[in-house]
């Protein structure tokens, strides 16, 4: 069967049990004695070496074999969830997602995980990792005395194999010692029996619980010792691995075939949960590549609906007017459809968060939670790929800046452990996601300081900025009031980063912070950026469109109520003073009018900044579909984020407001 067809599946199933497995994990951290949530971890970890083994990746398949037996240890109470077997779980998960990293970009998936194996292998036994034990080579629970070593060493030497064989007995197993001899007589047909945990006289009263391990000395394959074992009746699980017991061995199981078939402790019931809860799905995996040319054909739509609604008004028949009523409530209801086709959780980048705070706050030595709400908030899938990264420089920028040191948190009075809270709402037809931390907040006085030193603004202009433009030089390239330079941040190439990608999205960004209070970054972006609603607005001849999301009000004035402050046209609007930019100016319209007694100004925001936009005359609102001038115009043209084309065929350039304001 050729499996290439089914790689794309393969990825997102595993990213996502991969996500779903580092979830579990830091609520285990939390709960230690919670089985539940090592039941959870259990599936995913053998739904995922299930699939693994399907699509041929061994290395895969072999690692999350090893996670599971570890995983069936402490759901078994023969191992607990220590700090310790929580962090190699995690270090298997990174080991895990660099394997499905390097299969997606086409490599096989190979890695050395040898040392992380040896390790899951020995939390398994409930034991420590070594260099804190001085048995630490007894990974299976079993201790060889001089002889038993010198015995399996020679064995080696005349190209014999030595196997640890792990059996689990049902636990409703009446005659345990009946299943004990029926074990060994089997086992003996293979080879010779030199060991056994408990000893033989401990099974043969029955005075152990359900597993034991028997040393055995043969030339069979490992998968074939399995499948005899197996096929005894009321035998739950068989584990076969080499038996290595020297300080030097590497902890790699079974080689060839036998380690890529080692045997699962799987009981049914878990894999009977599994097949009913895939079998109920009601939801399909679609590419995005065709929602994309499915928003594309209804952008098509879109331009064909403005042009049939405008030749209705025009030609002022009843039929045809009503029947293109109808035909614009099928189109709006079908748009909001494709629209929501498009639309993700936010929850499919906040998960990725916890893990790495868990790690950057070790890192730092601080203690933090992270809180995180509206997580169920839905963005364009575009947003989604890209607003990833933002985050994280925010996030690691919360955690190394703003959150104190333990010792230092108590010295202020506060709790030892920082909180950072992470959410994301809708208002209106934008979307909030904000970062508000409880740390130091932002030395407004070093800041100004820095700027001074780095040349960004004068004197004269510090003396008069507010705490909200000083926290926006935070923003400006290369800026950083680090003292040191970490792997963490320190560089200044984190926040005006950030701004920028933010700013291509069609959104922005904002800064407030209390001083020994915290920090908050707020980031505001639009829904989609395909599909907006605008305001039509006239200059002289030409038709300019400007996105209804970034409009306060408009407005029409007196030409009188213009005035000139410092060489800038301002306008008294509302309490404030509010600088005037001409469209006809920005843009080079030759103008054929003299003075105008009155102007109409669109007054648009950008964060904290507004200014007034005057044209000619408002035309109306309308839905617009925003298209790319192209790589060679946009980087030509100031201010114009595209065009649309209008119901008359008309083309009318999107005014980038951010743009002119910046």
């Amino acid at each position: 069967m050729e499996m290439t067809q089914y790689l794309d599946i393969f990825l997102d199933e595993s990213r996502e049990h991969l996500q779903s497995i580092n979830t579990q994990l830091l609520l285990l951290e939390s709960n230690p004695e919670e089985l539940s949530i090592v039941n959870e971890i259990f599936r995913s970890a053998h739904t995922l070496k299930g699939m693994s083994a399907t699509m041929g990746f061994a290395d895969l398949a072999s690692l999350t074999h090893v996670m599971e037996n570890l995983l069936d240890a402490i759901r078994n109470k023969r191992a607990e969830a220590t700090p310790e077997v929580l962090d190699a779980l995690f270090s298997s998960i990174d080991h895990l997602e660099n394997m499905v990293a390097s299969i997606g970009s086409g490599g096989e998936g190979k890695r050395d995980v040898s040392e992380t194996v040896a390790l899951l292998e020995l939390l398994e036994t409930g034991q420590q990792a070594p260099g804190d034990n001085k048995n630490s080579h007894a990974e299976s629970g079993l201790e060889y005395d001089d002889y038993e070593k010198t015995i399996i060493s020679e064995s080696v030497e005349q190209g014999f194999q030595v196997f640890e064989i792990m059996v689990t007995l049902e636990a409703e197993c009446l005659l345990k010692a009946a299943r004990v001899y029926m074990v060994f007589n089997s086992l003996e047909t293979n080879g010779d029996i030199i060991k056994a945990n408990p000893p033989i006289e401990q099974l043969e009263a029955e005075q152990f619980n359900d597993t034991f391990t028997i040393v055995l000395l043969t030339n069979a394959e490992a998968e074939s010792i399995r499948k005899n074992i197996s096929s005894i009746s009321e035998v739950k699980s068989v584990n076969v691995k080499l038996a290595l017991p020297h300080a030097e061995k590497s902890g790699v199981s079974i080689p060839g075939p036998a380690r890529e078939e080692a045997a699962e402790n799987i009981p049914v019931a878990a894999e009977k949960s599994t097949a009913s809860s895939s079998a109920g799905s009601k939801t399909i995996r679609v590419n995005i590549d065709r929602l994309n040319d499915l928003m594309n054909l209804f952008e098509e739509l879109v331009i064909e609906r403005g042009r049939l609604e405008q030749l209705s008004r025009g030609i002022k028949k009843q039929e045809l007017t009503e029947t293109v009523e109808r035909m614009s409530r099928t189109s709006a209801d079908l748009q909001d459809i494709i629209l929501k086709l498009r639309m993700v959780a936010v929850e499919s980048v906040f998960n990725r968060f916890p893990r790495m705070i868990r790690g950057l706050a070790k890192d730092l030595g601080k203690k933090v939670n992270l809180e995180i709400s509206g997580a169920e908030t839905e963005l364009d899938r575009t947003f989604i790929d890209e607003i990833g990264d933002p985050l994280v420089h925010l996030l690691r920028n919360s955690l190394d800046h703003g959150i104190e040191k333990p010792s230092e948190r108590i010295a202020a009075g506060k709790n030892e452990t920082g909180t950072i809270h992470l959410r994301a709402y809708h208002s209106g037809n934008l979307v909030f996601i904000e970062i508000e931390d409880d740390g130091g907040g932002i030395n407004r006085d070093k800041v100004l300081q820095k700027a001074l030193e780095n040349g960004l603004i004068s004197q004269v202009a510090a003396d008069s900025m507010t705490d909200q433009q000083i926290y926006a030089l935070l923003f400006a390239s290369g800026f950083s009031t680090a003292d040191t330079v970490s792997d963490i941040s320190g560089r200044g190439v984190g926040l005006d980063v950030v701004k920028n990608k933010i700013e291509s999205l069609g959104g922005s960004i904002t800064v407030d912070s209390s001083r020994g209070k915290g920090t908050t970054f707020s980031i505001q972006l639009p829904l989609t950026l395909s599909i907006l609603k605008a305001l039509l607005v006239k200059v002289h001849n030409e038709k300019y469109a400007i996105p209804l999301s970034s409009i306060i009000e408009t407005a029409v004035v007196e030409s009188d109520q213009i005035q000139s402050l410092h060489g800038q046209d301002v306008l008294q609007y509302r309490g404030k003073v509010v600088p005037l930019i001409y469209l006809e100016e920005t843009f080079n319209i030759p103008s054929k009018d003299g003075c105008r007694e009155e102007r109409y100004i669109v007054l648009v925001r950008r964060g904290d900044k507004t200014v007034g936009l005057a044209v000619d005359s408002f035309i109306g609102q309308q839905e617009i579909v925003l298209k790319s001038l192209g790589s060679y115009l946009s980087a030509s043209v100031h201010a114009i984020s595209g065009a649309a084309i209008l119901g008359d065929g008309e083309v009318a350039l999107v005014v980038d407001s951010s743009a002119l304001i910046k």
